[in-house]
């Protein structure tokens, strides 16, 4: 249930910040989230009985979604179209290696298999320090990161801008729409309820959530059943089963290296194309050639794993095949992220 609802979480949050990034600005976003998220993991930390964890670990979950939602919005603002893939591809991967190399804890029993639900570092956590530390480890990475990125600016276009002509005692652009209380009414239909009235009316839209969705659950689904297919049938002990996400990252690096190909290979071709027909644009579903490779290996990793893990077969074979799942899921995520553009 923890696990569960801190990607619950995950997927309620974007609803609400990355709207206002687009409203707002960028930096005011990850300056309130952030702190948040980091003062619920302290007191997931601390907490001394099921329900406050469950609780604590929604809301952590919910808060630290918006630099996931937003990320995406940060790199297309500072970098070109031309290094847009590479900027994405990054920022995203780090999004995958961090469940896979650090802990979602599960469960306050001790005893538990359940508490096996342990990455790398939470696995060689939660075995010799107990499942709190693996809430300090997220918290002191988390710290250094806040502590790193105060200096950080605005890179949103629209609010730089507005910032600018403030400062320099200029008019701004003459605002568009009501005023007052219809002004508030307005933004909140436009950060709120736009984006879930796309989602619902709007097929390639729902769909393409609902896809990126499911490989994104794909991957906190294997929190599950890593434990319980190593630890049970092959008898690891929890730093032990945390190695095995080492096949993880080695197929998100696969998936990042794999969009740099594509990107230079097939997208900029394209990009050069349409520029020498005078077009302004490429055509979004360009970016989608990578998610139609590595598609595949989600299935085959899927397919491979389940059939493969249980006595009789070595060990390393279920783990080879959390490669090309791994791989795949990556090459969808980041193309389904990079439509925008």
């Amino acid at each position: 249930m923890p696990l569960s609802l801190w990607t619950l979480g995950l997927a309620f949050g974007p609803m609400i910040s990355a709207p206002i990034s687009e409203t707002l600005g960028r930096l005011i976003v990850y300056r309130l989230t952030v702190p948040i998220s980091l003062l619920f993991t302290l007191g997931a930390g601390f907490s001394q009985n099921f329900g406050s964890l469950l609780v604590l670990r929604f809301l952590g979950g919910a808060a630290g979604s918006a630099a996931l939602a937003v990320g995406a919005g940060t790199s297309a603002d500072m970098f070109p179209l031309r290094l847009f893939a590479y900027s994405s591809s990054c920022f995203v991967a780090q999004a995958f290696l961090g469940p896979a190399l650090g802990y979602v804890p599960s469960s306050q029993n001790e005893t538990s298999w359940l508490t096996l639900h342990s990455p790398i570092v939470g696995g060689f956590a939660a075995q010799y320090k107990g499942w709190r530390w693996t809430q300090w480890c997220i918290l002191f990475l988390g710290t250094f990161s806040l502590i790193v990125s105060v200096g950080m600016k605005e890179t949103y276009k629209k609010v730089i801008l507005q910032k600018r002509a403030k400062r320099l005692g200029i008019a701004p652009p003459k605002a568009v729409g009501p005023s007052g209380l219809a002004k508030v009414k307005f933004l909140l239909i436009v950060t709120l309820f736009r984006p879930l009235h796309m989602l619902i009316r709007e097929p390639i839209v729902g769909l393409f959530s609902l896809y990126s969705a499911y490989t994104f659950g794909i991957v906190f689904a294997f929190f599950a059943a890593f434990p319980y297919t190593f630890t049970k049938v092959y008898g690891f002990d929890t730093s032990q089963n945390g190695l095995v996400f080492v096949a993880v990252g080695v197929g998100i690096i696969l998936g990042w290296a794999t969009i740099m190909l594509v990107d230079g290979w097939l997208y900029q071709k394209e990009v050069r194309k349409v520029a020498a027909q005078g077009k302004p644009h490429v055509a979004p579903e360009h970016r989608l050639y990578a998610a139609m490779i590595g598609s595949v290996g989600i299935s085959v990793g899927i397919f491979w794993f389940a059939w493969t893990a249980r006595e009789g077969v070595h060990w390393i074979s279920p783990i080879l095949a959390t490669v090309p799942m791994s791989w795949g899921i990556m090459t969808v995520f980041v193309s389904c992220s990079m439509l925008r553009s």
